[in-house]
């Protein structure tokens, strides 16, 4: 059961810089190969599509991590960036434009990332033997 904790913290990582990946990449990779285009990636079905596996995972990774640690700010920080990437689709392109939703998703993503990065250090750190 240890494993799986480690294992959320890393998915939750990559998650996060899937977001970043797909806010940063996709308008060059649109650009450069239209037939991208076809797929509709940029659709705001991927960004819930994408927070049904980040938030799920970062929550589970991040309250798993707490329990052994005990570090309630990294909870935190976990929480403020999945806040931020939760009310992102909401505010949609109307609020921020398109260059705002994609920075603020980036800063999202990235405040969640740094939470399971300090998460898994703290772990490890903690001898709690779920981060080998």
């Amino acid at each position: 059961m240890n494993n799986i904790q480690a294992i959320s913290d890393k998915a939750a990582i990559g998650l996060s810089f899937l977001c970043i990946a797909h806010c940063l990449a996709l308008p060059l990779l649109v650009v450069l190969l239209p037939v991208l285009t076809a797929y509709n990636l940029q659709d705001e079905a991927v960004h819930w599509w994408m927070l049904s596996a980040v938030v799920p995972t970062s929550l589970y990774a991040l309250t798993m991590g707490c329990k052994r640690h005990k570090t309630y700010s990294v909870v935190a920080l976990g929480v403020f960036g999945l806040m931020i990437l939760v009310a992102t689709p909401f505010m949609g392109h109307e609020l921020l434009g398109e260059s705002g939703e994609s920075i603020l998703t980036t800063i999202g993503a990235l405040i969640i990332a740094s939470g399971h990065l300090i998460n898994h250090r703290l772990c490890r750190r903690a001898n709690c033997h779920c981060h080998p």
